[in-house]
């Protein structure tokens, strides 16, 4: 394996990839490429937390898209012939990291939760979730390089070390790219990005109608935390934004701190809250699945249960 790339659009793209990285580079005896975008993470604080390396991404002109790199991108592939390109399962890195392998004829493996090298294979060993998180898929590439996509905060950000040398380089502009962006209209979020949150509390079924949601929020504000909610709440009854729906088919998060109410625990919801540090829940029915997940639980009805957690949390 001649190296690992990460490629990185933000500062916490490249810490977390740069993690992700420094667990493959001693099985694999290869360097570690940092390539970000310009005014994300400085080449000091890259060669700090482990990249060997780091290639500068010129800074695109107004109306350029962010796929504009991808031709120097792929001339560099292919002069330095990485075995492992990691991306950020965001976005525009999904589409970026597809459109490079397509180019490259790489191997193309999305949303990798672990890595690791085998050294008798010569392989990198990639997991990832199978049928609604019932299953972890394992899988490995007969193609060089590999391509893949990390899904946030499936790895810890790499930590900085003091004395480490590294070498920066700036990649050449790209090329005029037929693409120009015309306008940008953020989509409008009723609430803060609940995947960053250290504690969340999460609306399920449980609850009767929509005004009682004022109860979870209560909680929330109380634990200093996050509002959230199951796929029933947000995409059926409409009662909660999408933004804040848990799981497959919404955020993965991962808070020290996860709070259910009136959760049943489907796998599905609970495939989204698998990296939480500490799972409680309140639930009347005592063989919901999500005590088989949680930490602490508690059998009981939500509407009794939480106001005595409000109380007890503010004295």
């Amino acid at each position: 394996m001649a190296g690992i790339w990460i490629i990185a659009e933000t500062r916490e793209q490249a810490f977390e990839l740069l993690g992700a990285g420094r667990s493959l580079a001693p099985g694999m005896g290869a360097a570690l490429t940092a390539v970000v975008a310009a005014g994300s993470a400085s080449p000091e604080e890259c060669i700090a937390r482990g990249a060997d390396e780091v290639l500068l991404l010129a800074e695109l002109s107004p109306g350029e898209p962010y796929g504009a790199h991808l031709p120097v991108l792929e001339q560099e592939a292919r002069a330095a012939s990485p075995g492992v390109i990691l991306f950020s399962a965001a976005a525009r890195g999904k589409e970026l990291a597809a459109r490079l392998a397509a180019r490259l004829g790489a191997g193309l493996c999305s949303a990798c939760t672990a890595l690791s090298f085998d050294k008798g294979s010569g392989s990198v060993l990639m997991e990832r979730i199978a049928y609604g998180g019932a299953a972890i898929q394992k899988l490995t590439s007969s193609a060089a390089p590999v391509v893949v996509t990390v899904p946030p905060r499936s790895f810890a950000p790499a930590e900085a070390a003091d004395g480490r040398q590294g070498r920066t380089r700036e990649l050449p502009a790209p090329p005029p790219s037929a693409v120009k962006i015309v306008d940008r209209k953020p989509r409008e979020k009723a609430a803060k990005d609940i995947a960053e949150a250290r504690v969340i509390v999460c609306a399920g079924r449980g609850f009767d109608k929509k005004e009682d949601l004022a109860l979870a929020r209560e909680l929330a504000d109380a634990l200093g935390g996050e509002l959230g909610a199951t796929r029933p709440l947000t995409e059926e009854l409409h009662w909660l934004p999408e933004d804040l729906c848990i799981g497959l088919s919404g955020v993965q998060v991962k808070p020290e701190l996860y709070v259910g109410l009136g959760v049943s625990g489907q796998v599905q919801h609970m495939t989204g809250v698998r990296g939480a540090r500490v799972v409680c829940a309140v639930n009347k029915d005592e063989n919901a699945p999500i005590f088989a997940l949680s930490d602490f639980g508690i059998v009981g009805n939500l509407y009794e249960v939480v106001p005595k957690i409000i109380e007890a949390m503010r004295k």
